[in-house]
């Protein structure tokens, strides 16, 4: 019985690490545009780097900035 509690626990701590990864990750891709026309992203280090060979903070960022074919590089996602 207490194996059987362990494994549990040890899965559901698994599944909400992946749900919270997953939330940080989309949450990172689309903007939200304020009433005066400008973006609203959220604050997660997820760098990626763009055709205009510039890197953004997120991909929220590059789409405000209307910047394509964005790879993710280097470490993220971290909340800031």
């Amino acid at each position: 019985m207490k194996k059987a509690l362990v494994g549990c626990v040890v899965t559901f701590a698994l599944i909400a690490t992946a749900l919270a990864a997953l939330t940080l990750l989309s949450a990172t891709s689309t903007p939200t545009f304020a009433a005066g026309g400008g973006c609203v992203c959220p604050m997660i280090y997820a760098p990626v780097k763009c055709d205009n060979g510039r890197t953004y903070t997120n991909g929220c960022f590059a789409s405000c900035a209307h910047a394509t074919n964005c790879v993710p590089v280097g470490p993220g996602p971290i909340q800031l």
